[in-house]
C-alpha cells in the first residue's frame, strides 16, 4: 500500500523508521503485535518495544546522528528539519509532536515523499 508520509499514523511511521534502519524484517505482525500498546520487533528471540515516533531513547539517536532539528511553530506544530550537505537539499516534514515531525524528515530524506508499507498496516494508528 502505498502511503503519503505526511499522513502516515505514528504506527506506519514506525514502520518505516524499522525499513530504512534494515530492522523491517522483524516486525512482528503476529500476536502479540503490540506490548501494552507499543508495536514490537523481534530482537535476540524477543519482543522489544519499537516505536521512533514516540520514544527518545530509540529516535534520540538518530535524530543526533543525522542532525535533525526540530523546532515547534507559533501554529503549535512542530517542524522536523534536516539539512543534506551533500545533495546540497534541505528537508522539511511537519507533525503534532516533536517526534513524528523528526521522524517523518528522517523518512523522507532517507526513502521518499511516498513509501510502500504492508497491508496489515492500513488500517492501524
Amino acid at each position: 500500500m502505498l502511503i503519503k508520509v505526511s499522513e502516515a499514523t505514528p504506527l506506519q511511521l514506525d514502520y518505516m523508521v524499522a525499513y530504512i534502519l534494515g530492522v523491517a524484517d522483524q516486525w512482528r505482525f503476529d500476536a502479540p503485535f503490540f506490548w501494552d500498546g507499543v508495536p514490537c520487533i523481534r530482537d535476540a528471540g524477543h519482543d522489544v518495544r519499537y516505536s521512533p515516533s514516540t520514544d527518545w531513547s530509540i529516535s534520540g539517536p538518530i535524530i543526533e546522528r543525522e542532525g535533525i532539528e526540530i523546532c515547534r511553530l507559533n501554529s503549535g506544530e512542530w517542524r522536523g528539519q534536516l539539512y543534506v550537505q551533500e545533495l546540497d537539499k534541505m528537508y522539511r516534514e511537519y507533525g503534532p509532536a516533536p517526534l513524528i515531525a523528526a521522524m517523518r524528515c528522517y523518512v523522507v530524506a532517507n526513502w521518499n515523499h511516498e513509501v510502500e508499507i504492508p497491508e496489515e498496516l492500513k488500517c492501524q494508528d
